[in-house]
């Protein structure tokens, strides 16, 4: 069976037919290139329309502007199983002050303004 189908422009995508195709491609990668999805995988999609703007900014998302980074330091280099991982980030959490809380919403208005006056340009942090 080979790598790549062929699909008609006129039919629909959606969830339900392409999560099995990605399931596939994902095998055939495996079966074909061992190592490269330890490496990741660039996947690139002919004909799909290029974005005019990032569909998700982690300059305006409150969890990843402040909350992700504190919590990525915190657990860094120790291995957890999933409940461990989900307690240590609560425990985290709980452990912070309001002003852990007061500091990242102050900096992300600042980064918001910051954001509007860029007219939606990037936002150095």
């Amino acid at each position: 069976e080979a790598l790549w189908r062929a699909h008609f422009s006129q039919l629909t995508i959606n969830g339900q037919y392409y999560a099995p195709l990605v399931r596939h491609l994902r095998e055939k990668i495996k079966e074909k290139r061992r190592g490269m999805l330890r490496r990741g995988v660039l996947f690139h999609q002919d004909d799909a329309p290029q974005q005019q703007h990032p569909p998700y900014s982690p300059d305006l998302a409150p969890s990843d502007f402040h909350l992700f980074p504190n919590i990525k330091r915190h657990l860094a280099g120790i291995r957890y199983a999933t409940n461990d991982v989900i307690a240590a980030v609560n425990d985290f959490l709980q452990e912070q002050d309001k002003t852990f809380y007061e500091i990242g919403i102050k900096a992300l208005q600042r980064c918001w303004k910051k954001c509007v006056d860029l007219q939606g340009g990037y936002v150095e942090k």
